[in-house]
């Protein structure tokens, strides 16, 4: 029988459509990499200058980081940031934050 995580994973390579209790274990734990971002991009209304992640739609974020990626977007720390994660963990990352309200 297939893990947890290893169900999560395939869920959010999009080879696989969990049934939608796992979809809600997929929403309710960050994937690896995502409690990182929290500790400058602060829930709304949280004391922070860096913009909040949170209901941001994840097509958004996938956007900025491949934009922090590539140099496009200026930044101060982001574009060394980005470059540590995949396209798959950035989009995995987005769509958490993406479903948190």
């Amino acid at each position: 029988m297939m893990g947890v995580r290893a169900l999560l994973a395939l869920a959010f390579a999009g080879t696989l459509s969990p049934p939608a209790s796992a979809q809600v274990v997929a929403l309710a734990l960050p994937p690896p990499g995502a409690s990182s971002c929290g500790g400058c991009h602060a829930p709304p209304g949280g004391a922070t200058t860096v913009p909040p992640l949170h209901g941001r739609s994840a097509a958004d974020i996938v956007k900025l980081m491949a934009a922090f990626r590539s140099g496009s977007q200026p930044s101060t720390v982001m574009h060394y940031i980005a470059k540590g994660f995949s396209e798959a963990e950035t989009e995995a990352i987005a769509a958490w934050y993406a479903a948190q309200k």
